[in-house]
């Protein structure tokens, strides 16, 4: 199963807590800074996303969604 997941980056805080319980490391921090100054979490095109939905668990903002296809 694959799946792909959607962050919310202009909410996104940077915890990392997303990066660092993601099984397959598919989450990295950006080289860019949204809004509020924070380097935010984005997908690795790299890795492919299993659609576990640990990253969406973890995350305190709740500002991550994932799909399964």
């Amino acid at each position: 199963m694959q799946g792909k997941i959607l962050i919310h980056h202009e909410k996104c805080k940077g915890c990392r807590l997303c990066m660092t319980f993601c099984p397959k490391g598919c989450i990295r921090v950006s080289a860019k800074l949204n809004a509020k100054g924070y380097a935010y979490a984005e997908c690795d095109p790299d890795k492919p996303c299993t659609g576990c939905g640990t990253c969406a668990l973890m995350c305190p903002e709740a500002i991550i969604e994932v799909y399964r296809e």
